[in-house]
């Protein structure tokens, strides 16, 4: 029977991984794994993420199975960052740990398409990952320009979808720090997308994969809390991943709201089953790290304070590229007002493998970047680089 399955195209970006492992030189930047990096270009695991596992290690007593819905001491403690004073929107709100924002935004979409969804329409380009995982549903995708060529979101084409929306329709919209453009919708806009969306029958799903890392996390959280002040449904994906450092431990939560007077059980158990036919139950050490961190008011304060430096270093290096100007042909302003680890470059496939081949400047095949590959060693050798590709 194995023989009878088709050869799959490797993930672009995990091939890309592997390229630049194997270059020898050592003045070689890596810009295309989407991971947060120091000064220095390393990864690191936070301190308050250490003391938390440090006082499991001493502390817990089990490693028992929690059942599909997980750890529902993380789940609760992360609502009020997320949703504010009324985390749970009068007894409207509930959620489940899942393993990573991916598997939250697999479990969204797959309990839509049970619920009857039929379409789900999607800003592009986005996360790669997005599209993959609604192909392997069997759900449509309806893509709309999420860019302008600014650098600037496009609002109208958005508007469009969702009052030409029908029943049965799904919109997915990224929280903020808008992967892989960096380009989010400003306040006011988000203001004319929750009326919208007030007025549409379409359902809308927010991935809040990069929380924290924009401009803060009541800022990074207004969109969301706009809009679902003004809906009666909505699924909201949320990763731990990025802003508590915990990329391989898998830490994610899916939450839904539904209408005032609706039966949230019975979403609960339509997510528990779809849960436990996929992956049982997910994997609780990293949710557990934050449930602790969480609970603790001093370790809370730490991680907060190591999230703050790691916006605050990415701001700079936006800024940093924006007061270059430009690059060659490649305007570098836009930058400046787009938010988290990622932008794209106007570059075709050839500038890209040029970038590679003659800089060892590593990005996706798509011109997205990771801002937090660039530092005060090697940014204006990017700059560089990029002036004489594109020149």
């Amino acid at each position: 029977m194995l023989d009878k399955l088709a050869p799959q195209a490797p993930d672009a970006l995990l091939a890309l991984i592997k390229l630049h492992a194997s270059d020898e030189r050592t003045d070689k930047i890596d810009l295309g794994v989407g991971v947060y990096r120091t000064g220095q270009g390393d990864t690191p695991v936070f301190d308050a993420v250490k003391a938390a596992e440090a006082w499991l290690v001493e502390e817990q007593d089990s490693k028992a199975y929690l059942g599909p819905e997980g750890d529902l001491g993380f789940v609760h403690a992360l609502m009020p960052y997320i949703f504010g004073a009324d985390a749970t929107m009068g007894g409207r709100i509930e959620g489940m740990q899942t393993p990573g924002g991916t598997g939250a935004v697999r479990l969204a979409l797959s309990v839509l398409q049970r619920a009857g969804a039929s379409r789900v329409y999607l800003g592009a380009p986005s996360w790669p990952n997005h599209a993959q995982i609604l192909a392997d549903i069997g759900l449509e995708l309806a893509a709309f320009d999420h860019a302008l060529p600014d650098g600037t979101a496009n609002l109208d084409a958005l508007l469009e979808v969702i009052r030409g929306a029908v029943a049965g329709d799904v919109v997915l919209l990224h929280g903020c720090c808008h992967n892989p453009t960096g380009i989010d919708y400003t306040s006011d806009q988000w203001v004319a997308i929750a009326a919208a969306l007030a007025d549409s029958p379409i359902f809308p799903v927010i991935d809040l994969a990069y929380h924290g890392l924009g401009h803060g996390m009541e800022e990074d959280a207004a969109g969301l809390r706009m809009v679902l002040a003004a809906v009666p449904e909505a699924l909201i994906a949320y990763s731990c991943d990025k802003n508590f450092g915990v990329y391989r431990d898998r830490v994610g939560a899916l939450y839904a709201m539904v209408a005032p007077g609706a039966e949230l059980g019975a979403v609960c158990s339509n997510l528990n089953a779809l849960a436990r036919a996929s992956w049982s139950m997910p994997p609780d050490h990293g949710g557990a790290v934050v449930r602790v961190i969480l609970r603790d008011p001093a370790l809370t304060a730490r991680w907060l304070d190591e999230l703050d430096t790691m916006r605050a270093r990415m701001r700079a290096v936006r800024a940093r590229l924006a007061t270059a100007g430009s690059a060659g042909a490649v305007d570098l302003r836009p930058l400046g007002t787009q938010n988290g680890l990622f932008s794209i470059l106007p570059l075709d496939k050839g500038q890209v493998e040029r970038m590679r081949t003659e800089h060892a400047v590593y990005m996706a095949g798509s011109g997205r970047i990771n801002v937090a590959g660039l530092h005060d060693g090697n940014i204006d050798r990017f700059i560089a680089a990029l002036t004489e590709v594109t020149s």
